[in-house]
């Protein structure tokens, strides 16, 4: 016993002599397959950049042990590389080699209109000018309705800025939400329990959401209840505070459903509205909520209006003469 802890201390005299430390990161919130790279590519141009550092990985956990100067030098540079990613969920060789090399990170491409980069590298960007417009009213009002036939961007614009004022600590949450309002099918004859039942409607914010965050990170955020995906009917007796809340297929909301989602609005929140007038799903004796809302609410102040058409269409080629001929034939 007498020996271990001679051979203890002799240890960390040793360890106090060099000036040596150990250092343990937590790769938190990022795909790190593409940290270390492919064969552990990557991870070799740290190792070789660093080599007074003993430094192992595994899995999410780095550890480092060498001399204090070169760990802090080394942590600034993890920190550099980890901010990096979290900008543009990847990195490569040159992006990795330019921040060990430099004191500036690389930087980013410079793409008119890009509202963020999203999974794997993707730009998401506001392509048409009423999408611009869309982006722009959000940044000047805390409540804008966005109409407009399918495959305008409403939902996936939307879906972007909220990513966007999360990433830069604007809110605290993001809360996706939507009325389960069968489109010519029965929700009761569905199979499953109710969450079962429900997911099919919010696929489609599921989906925006993948594009946006890295499965890694979104898994963590739902769990965090840092996103939210829910239907409507959840939001009563909530209150939503410092949260982007975005509502999709308002135009099947009922006029008290739209009241009650308006009135959870909290402090330091934003909310977007979506829908398409022309789609409405309730039963035909049964008024929309999104029509009735814009009547009432017109030239309130904070409150802005976007409307898009065929011209914002961003899915095939074909949506946008389906639009139109569908539009022809309403007016005979």
């Amino acid at each position: 016993m007498l020996f271990f802890q001679i051979y203890v201390y002799f240890c960390l005299q040793q360890f106090k002599k060099f000036n040596l430390i150990d250092i343990h990161i937590e790769l938190q919130d990022i795909n790190v397959k593409n940290f270390y790279g492919e064969n552990n590519s990557l991870f070799k141009l740290i190792k070789n950049h660093f080599p007074k550092l003993k430094i192992t990985g595994r899995d999410i956990h780095l550890y480092a042990q060498g001399p204090t100067k070169e760990l802090e030098l080394f942590e600034i540079k993890i920190q550099e590389i980890l901010n990096h990613f979290g900008e543009f969920n990847k990195i490569t060789e040159r992006e990795l080699l330019q921040i060990l090399n430099t004191n500036t990170s690389p930087a980013s491409v410079q793409t008119k209109n890009v509202i963020i980069h999203g999974a794997n590298g993707k730009f998401v960007v506001a392509r048409t000018e009423n999408q611009k417009k869309l982006v722009e009213s959000v940044l000047h009002n805390d409540m804008v309705f966005a109409i407009g036939p399918a495959g305008t961007g409403k939902t996936y614009t939307g879906v972007a800025l909220a990513v966007k004022a999360l990433k830069e600590r604007e809110v605290k949450r993001i809360i996706l939400t939507r009325p389960a309002v069968e489109a010519g099918e029965n929700l009761g004859f569905l199979p499953g329990d109710l969450k079962e039942k429900l997911d099919p409607y919010l696929q489609p914010l599921y989906d925006a959401l993948r594009d946006m965050i890295s499965q890694e990170k979104l898994v963590s955020y739902l769990e965090k209840g840092i996103v939210e995906v829910a239907p409507l009917a959840f939001m009563r007796g909530r209150t939503l505070d410092d949260a982007f809340v975005i509502l999709d297929e308002a135009q099947n909301t009922t006029p008290s459903q739209m009241k009650m989602f308006l009135t959870r609005m909290g402090e330091k929140a934003k909310f977007i509205i979506t829908g398409d007038p022309t789609q409405i799903d309730l039963p035909r004796n049964q008024s929309s909520g999104l029509k009735n809302a814009i009547e009432i609410l017109d030239g309130v102040k904070g409150i802005a209006l976007i409307e898009l058409d065929e011209n914002d269409v961003v899915r095939h080629k074909l949506v946008k003469d389906i639009l139109i001929a569908y539009q022809k034939n309403e007016k005979k």
